[in-house]
């Protein structure tokens, strides 16, 4: 029949909509067209000029990486052992200084710290999970599971730390990028961009959720809740899937065979 009810999720959707007009609606003065304001309202916040987001979550993140890089054995390290880390280091604080709260200057040379800063801590994890590997194959890895466990599991949360960077600062040209609402097309959908009246108006992806789709990459081997749309970020998600199942394979491995 003509008037049965919405489907729920349609009822939902409808229901959200309704109440962001209603909202624009108490914006406008009677007899007035929607101002550039009250359109904008219409669209999520991830389309829109936010504010930048806290620069604590990915400071916390890459001073985990590089933690995680000092606590591996001097074999399994880039030599000389501390001058990687005290580039980061220094790298970090500088972005630190120059941009403290919020990431919100458009600039360059900013950016180009922060992608090198990545870039560094893959460099130096990327290293040490070849050393480890190669440790593996050659049957020189002969210490006992617990270590050679701890170690496997340092280096692949590190992986999982630089890959979820890498997805931040990537995604639609950048943090600062996506502050500014420039681009329209999402490198990820997240579950909130489909069904944004499941989400606050004011949701956007932030770093802990690129670092949840990492983890869930790194742990399941494929996309969960999040799609990548985009080539380049399929291909880094299927990279992440290859080196996370052979670090965990050949550690898990050969631990079971020491065990033995």
């Amino acid at each position: 029949m003509s008037d049965a009810a919405p489907p729920p999720e349609e009822a939902g959707s409808e229901g959200w909509l309704q109440e962001r007009l209603d909202r624009i609606e108490r914006l406008v003065e009677p007899g007035m067209r929607l101002t550039e304001k009250a359109e904008e309202l219409l669209a999520p916040a991830w389309q829109r000029v936010t504010q930048g987001e806290p620069r604590w979550q990915v400071s916390l993140a890459v001073l985990g990486a590089i933690v995680l890089q000092l606590t591996l054995p001097y074999r399994l390290s880039v030599h000389p052992r501390y001058v990687l880390p005290a580039v980061e280091v220094l790298l970090l604080v500088a972005l630190i200084v120059a941009n403290p709260r919020r990431i919100d200057r458009e600039s360059s040379l900013l950016r180009t710290g922060s992608m090198g800063v990545i870039a560094l801590i893959s460099i130096g994890n990327a290293s040490s999970a070849a050393r480890l590997v190669i440790g593996l194959v050659q049957a020189t890895e002969t210490e006992d599971a617990t270590k050679l466990l701890l170690y496997g599991g340092a280096i692949w949360l590190t992986n999982v730390l630089v890959f979820a960077l890498w997805y931040w600062e990537l995604d639609r040209g950048g943090p600062v990028t996506r502050m500014l609402g420039a681009r329209k097309h999402p490198d990820f959908l997240f579950a909130q961009m489909a069904s944004p009246e499941v989400a606050p108006e004011d949701w956007e992806p932030m770093f802990l959720d690129y670092f949840y789709l990492s983890f869930t990459n790194a742990t399941a081997f494929s996309p969960t809740d999040t799609l990548p749309l985009t080539r380049w970020a399929k291909m880094l998600m299927l990279l992440q899937s290859a080196v996370s199942l052979a670090t965990v394979a050949l550690v898990i491995a050969r631990a079971v065979n020491i065990l033995k």
